[in-house]
């Protein structure tokens, strides 16, 4: 029952992670809409996902290249991970910011963040409600 919990719980935090991270991407976009040749960049949230739980799955934890460096914190995704988004329209300047866009992926990426803190916090009340009727049993 620990490792389930655990596991679950290591899943969640790695989605959270990911959230995070996106949502810092999306609101770099949303900061830059005005800057000249701002090239807009979002996640694929799903592969990401799937990549950091493989890579956790085969190593447990951090890696670093060599002893001196400094791992990325979990979840972090390097520039080749990034994907940069194409105009919707042509501008002048060569920014790929497209507003709605982003504010709509920022607002769903924000719910999403949202949901997997409830989810979170639900597992360890769950899980303390358990250890508490045990003992009290």
């Amino acid at each position: 029952m620990l490792n389930r919990l655990t596991d679950a719980l290591n899943f969640q935090t790695q989605a959270l992670t990911l959230r995070s991270e996106r949502q810092r991407l999306l609101a770099s976009n949303i900061a830059n809409a005005d800057t000249p040749g701002f090239q807009a960049k979002d996640m694929d949230f799903a592969r990401a996902l799937r990549e950091a739980s493989s890579e956790n799955a085969q190593a447990g934890a951090l890696r670093t290249t060599q002893s001196g460096h400094m791992a990325p914190p979990p979840g972090a995704r390097s520039e080749s991970q990034k994907l940069y988004s194409t105009a919707a329209q042509t501008n002048m300047d060569s920014n790929t910011v497209d507003m709605d866009r982003e504010r709509a992926n920022f607002a769903d990426n924000s719910v999403k963040y949202e949901a997997t803190l409830r989810f979170i916090s639900g597992s360890v009340r769950t899980a303390l409600d358990a250890m508490k009727s045990h003992n009290a049993a």
